[in-house]
């Protein structure tokens, strides 16, 4: 038995051969969710590619992921802010891989900011990191998704729209504008059987939300708004992703899929 294998049953996790050999391009994974999709794709033996700003977690992920997989992720350190160096990035990847199969827009900030505290400059930053990439992304590799012949894009959202969160009003509307996009998107590029959904996390116990933002009076009230009154992983986001970015999903596309316990 391989150690994918052995993984999958000890964590009752799926195991989607279709996904094998599959070029998937991740944001944002270096750490958090972001770290948990790169993860769950590499033991689907996938080719993952995954960009992210934090140059030394990108390569420890490597370092960890190369000593228990038959072939690592590839890390590319990238500013999604900066367009230019952005181009230059997914040029490469076309370059290298040339083809895209699976395209996860996650990279995301959720620092707190007050309505008084955000200047043009701050919303524009703020939009930059949490929604413009999604569609340069897109608009990028679709050249690859294209070649590939079939294609599934993921994008990340947050139920901090739907509860609705306070204290982040600009993280918010990226929020919501991401699940528009979302459904644009897939009426766009659907008659090339490119699919495009997204999925909506809750209060996920990352490492940098317990650190930041999952303070125990925080934790308590999580729990007493969600249906499942325990926190949710990161590993049971990328559990998702990985649904969507199989053939198992094949007809569905333009949707929205809430992993948040029960709360919304």
């Amino acid at each position: 038995m391989s150690w994918r294998e052995e993984t999958g049953r000890e964590h009752g996790a799926a195991i989607y051969p279709g996904l094998r050999g599959r070029v998937a391009v991740v944001t944002g994974g270096a750490s958090g969710i972001g770290e948990a999709i790169v993860e769950a794709l590499v033991r689907q033996q996938a080719r993952v590619v995954f960009l992210d700003v934090q140059a030394q977690a990108g390569e420890a992920l490597v370092e960890r992921l190369k000593a228990s997989a038959d072939a690592g992720p590839v890390f590319l350190r990238c500013d999604l802010t900066d367009a230019a160096e952005l181009k230059l990035v997914l040029q490469r990847i076309d370059a290298d891989f040339g083809r895209v199969d699976v395209l996860v827009n996650n990279a995301g900030n959720d620092t707190r900011h007050a309505i008084e505290e955000v200047t043009p400059e701050s919303w524009d930053r703020t939009m930059a990191v949490n929604l413009k990439h999604h569609f340069f992304m897109v608009q990028g590799l679709l050249p690859a998704m294209r070649r590939a012949g079939a294609a599934s894009v993921i994008n990340l959202s947050s139920i901090a729209w739907m509860i609705p969160s306070t204290g982040l009003p600009v993280y918010v509307a990226a929020k919501a504008a991401i699940v528009g996009l979302t459904r644009t998107l897939a009426h766009e590029l659907g008659g090339e059987n490119i699919r495009v959904n997204c999925v909506l996390p809750g209060a996920i116990a990352t490492e940098r939300q317990l650190r930041l933002w999952l303070t125990p009076t925080y934790q308590a009230e999580v729990l007493a708004r969600q249906a499942l009154k325990r926190l949710i992983t990161p590993e049971e986001v990328a559990r998702m992703v990985l649904f969507l970015a199989s053939d198992e999903s094949s007809a569905v596309t333009n949707q929205s899929f809430v992993v948040d316990g029960g709360w919304v």
